[in-house]
């Protein structure tokens, strides 16, 4: 396509739109209207996508909105054609002949992009967690493919990152030689567990560039955008590669607690348990923070990019897999403790977080907010609850992933229990029990809003009543925000996160 062709284009498209921003990157050219927005696809030849004729820029067109559409049906209103008419003039959708194509979307403002809200302190998590759920939905609807990505695909994409950084480099060469010795060394030791995730079907059509940049808030609701359309290749990866680059944004931008609450209401959400790919996360994470320091050198954003080269490092810190059980009676603030050391706990993004009360709604079919009725909560579900609890906990620490379980723990036999099974795992256990009187209980249950919990006042003080019996664990005054709590915790811990 000529340039002049190209600016008629553009021309036609903005007169369309009234007024527009234009944003170039290297394969779109996109229009930014009041209410819509345009984008083009440029008529480029690259190794790993090919756009270089009308046809197949409207079959690309075709592909982005509906790949889009698993994740934001609303935004993406459709793939246009632009033709030719015979009086000479431009169309969308006319009856002349295709000379290019267009995805016209919804536009919403550019304070709602996660990256900005991020950066001005503005994410919540609610936001993320609703995001999480999100992702974990799509992730389970698509379609598994056991021809693509495994080990050898993640080897091929650090032996480019090798060639590229001979191009763009985000730090001296020693440096990036021995962070891709580690990258191999990491990659060597989890080559089984790739290919076995493979086999049982966790490499599936994803988003594939699931970044802070690729999510706003649209209409309310958390909503990932602009997904890889034009490389199977890359876009069909496994899903835990998937989620890595949000939690590695995430954790890039200083909001360590939020990338935690991300991983745990994702893997909460997933209809099938897939804890047994943890181990993998590291490395997946630290894989996507080089490929970033590698884009921002060769946009010659230096500082970003050794920003992101020396995150990419530090997340290979080694594993060190414990277990914390967290007990008191209701209102001690157990899950906010919970919550806030997690992310304090090797490697990134923190410790898998089991909370009895989230596993009762989960095993009811209801929602975490939502009040279970007086049956849900008889000893024999009880017991199941805390049966499933237990062994979940000590198959994550089996793995050598910190794991903290969140719940009463007035029950000797249980407190035993989770003890054995940190032994049977071989991992370091840490008992904590979180005091506070009645009254600072009392006050705490009655403020909760949409909480986890359905403990009432009458429950509490029906707990005040009740023998524990003797509590070897460590006992913590809980009077005290749930940070410094965590700190105490933490340092009971074999090591706190160094990422």
């Amino acid at each position: 396509m000529s340039s002049d062709m190209q600016a008629e284009i553009v021309a036609f498209l903005t007169g369309l739109l009234g007024a527009a921003e234009r944003v170039d990157t290297h394969i779109s050219t996109v229009l930014l209207g009041r209410d819509r927005v345009f984008k083009i696809k440029r008529p480029v030849r690259l190794p790993y996508l090919d756009f270089s004729t009308p046809d197949l820029r409207l079959h690309f067109c075709a592909r982005e909105v509906a790949l889009n559409r698993r994740f934001a049906p609303a935004l993406y209103l459709g793939a246009r054609r632009i033709t030719r008419e015979a009086d000479g003039r431009l169309s969308l959708d006319g009856a002349g002949a295709v000379v290019d194509a267009v995805v016209e979307m919804r536009r919403f403002p550019d304070d709602m992009l996660f990256d900005r809200m991020a950066r001005e302190g503005r994410l919540t998590r609610d936001m993320i967690e609703r995001l999480a759920r999100r992702v974990a939905q799509a992730h389970d609807a698509a379609t598994s493919d056991t021809t693509r990505s495994g080990a050898a695909a993640m080897r091929r994409i650090i032996d480019s990152m090798e060639a590229s950084f001979c191009v763009a480099a985000p730090a001296p060469a020693g440096e990036i030689e021995a962070h891709l010795d580690n990258l191999r060394r990491a990659l060597d030791g989890k080559a089984r567990l790739i290919e076995e995730r493979r086999a049982r079907g966790r490499v599936r059509g994803c988003h594939g560039d699931l970044n802070l940049r690729n999510v706003c808030l649209f209409e309310g609701e958390p909503t990932p955008f602009d997904c890889i359309e034009f490389s199977d290749d890359i876009s069909t990866i496994d899903i835990l590669y998937d989620i890595a680059f949000l939690l590695m944004d995430l954790w890039r931008v200083g909001l360590r607690d939020l990338a935690n609450v991300a991983l745990n209401r994702y893997l909460d959400a997933r209809r099938e348990r897939d804890e047994e790919g943890l181990p993998i996360l590291p490395f997946f994470m630290s894989l996507r923070a080089t490929i970033r320091a590698h884009v921002e050198a060769s946009q010659g954003h230096a500082e970003v990019s050794r920003a992101y080269f020396d995150l990419a490092c530090a997340l290979l810190a080694p594993a060190r897999g414990c277990v914390v059980a967290i007990g008191g009676f209701s209102g001690a603030g157990k899950s906010s403790v919970a919550a806030a050391l997690a992310p304090l706990l090797s490697p990134a993004p923190g410790a898998r977080v089991f909370n009895s009360d989230r596993l009762r709604k989960h095993m009811f079919g209801a929602a975490p907010t939502d009040r279970l009725p007086q049956e849900a909560y008889r000893s024999e579900v009880s017991e199941e609850v805390y049966r499933i609890m237990f062994e979940a906990a000590e198959g994550v620490a089996r793995n050598e992933w910190p794991v903290i379980v969140d719940a009463v723990f007035d029950r000797p036999a249980d407190r035993a229990t989770i003890e054995a099974a940190a032994r049977t795992a071989g991992a370091h256990f840490v008992g904590v029990w979180l005091d506070l009187d009645l009254a600072q209980r009392l006050a705490r249950v009655d403020a909760r809003l949409g909480d986890v919990s359905d403990a009432t006042r009458a429950v509490v003080q029906a707990q005040a009543t009740k023998d524990a019996g003797e509590i070897a664990w460590r006992r913590l005054n809980a009077d005290q925000a749930p940070q410094a709590t965590a700190g105490e915790i933490s340092r009971l811990a074999p090591a706190g996160s160094e990422s």
